[in-house]
């Protein structure tokens, strides 16, 4: 945990081995936490408060305050960016997003983008930057663009994301057209709020188990390949997170095809065999799973020292293997980062 003001958590990504690893949670600002729930309150709706680059600081900021967390990741969503592009979001109680027009039915090009949508975002991160303790590492974040793209095309999340199977299948010229403004709109996105203050970057793909090989090659590492390669032309230096959740015996085929500098694993792999097959020195994230953060005690401390030694001889952030659960006891989190504070 943070000590000093080197940002331990930045030079993990870069390769080094730390020990304790550095720590922070996905979806760490959030409904677990009693201070979010109040601002919530305060704010209104979920777009309302992501707007609003005060609100949405202070949230960014309330899991730092609270557990000191290594990284701070920005508090925002991955539909900012078809937002941005013009369809419209709403967040509906107890169902989720909800994009209109959908694409399955209509045309990218009947959108009208407002590529403004993106400042706020951008002040957020100034916001977060100018009032994070130095040691804590700031991550930007987009969704990658089959992931993003499955709710441009359906209007909604899915459980087998069908829709947007169907059209990659029937219509691929059509899916690619989409899948390449979304490369060029999320790189552009990336580095804006890089050029705001982002230490590093991360790439989520939640919906990439949902692929086959081949289609897993053409939607899932071209796409970030792309915008890895769009990132580092104009900031080489930034470390860039990729996650595919579900990717399972993909993984090392995404990690030497995309050219992430890291990867981030579901609690669904294996660490030993992550860490087999992975090629050597490729720093990892992960990969608890949410669940036994719910429930705590001993399976928690058997679940961290299971992680904690099959990463012991590569680069290592402590995370989840998703989300952290809006009914995780904020007790079972300081439980987590006092197992954390012991080397190995």
């Amino acid at each position: 945990m943070i000590g000093g003001t080197e940002k331990i958590l930045l030079a993990v990504l870069r390769g080094e081995h730390r020990d304790p690893p550095p720590i922070w949670l996905m979806r760490q600002a959030g409904r677990y936490l009693p201070e979010y729930r109040a601002l919530r309150a305060e704010k209104g709706g979920f777009l309302d408060l992501v707007y609003d680059s005060d609100a949405a600081a202070d949230v960014t900021l309330q899991p730092i305050r609270r557990f000191g967390f290594d990284g701070a990741i920005l508090f925002s969503d991955i539909l900012i960016v078809p937002h941005a592009l013009g369809q419209e979001l709403r967040f509906v109680a107890g169902e989720g997003p909800r994009l209109s027009p959908i694409l399955a039915k209509h045309e990218l090009s009947e959108l009208v983008p407002d590529l403004s949508r993106f400042e706020p975002i951008y002040e957020t991160v100034r916001r977060v930057k100018a009032q994070l303790p130095r040691a804590t590492t700031i991550l930007g974040f987009a969704g990658s663009p089959w992931t993003v793209a499955t709710y441009m095309v359906a209007g909604e999340g899915s459980r087998d994301q069908s829709a947007t199977r169907r059209m990659a299948y029937a219509e691929p010229e059509r899916f690619a057209a989409l899948v390449d403004r979304l490369v060029e709109v999320t790189a552009d996105y990336l580095c804006g709020q890089i050029g705001a203050g982002a230490d590093a970057v991360q790439l989520f793909d939640s919906w990439a188990g949902s692929l086959g090989p081949a289609q897993f090659e053409r939607w899932v590492i071209a796409p970030n390949k792309a915008i890895v390669h769009r990132v580092k032309a104009r900031h080489p230096d930034i470390p860039v997170i990729g996650f595919p959740k579900g990717a399972g015996g993909k993984l090392a085929a995404y990690a030497a095809g995309t050219g992430v500098d890291a990867i981030g694993l579901d609690e669904t792999v294996d660490p030993v065999w992550a860490d087999a097959v992975l090629p050597q020195g490729l720093p990892v994230q992960g990969n608890l799973d949410p669940l036994v953060l719910i429930a705590g005690g001993e399976a928690l401390e058997q679940a961290v020292a299971a992680i904690r030694a099959a990463f012991a001889g590569r680069p290592h952030i402590f995370n989840l293997g998703h989300g952290i659960q809006q009914d995780t006891p904020v007790r079972n989190v300081e439980k987590l980062l006092g197992l954390l504070a012991e080397k190995s």
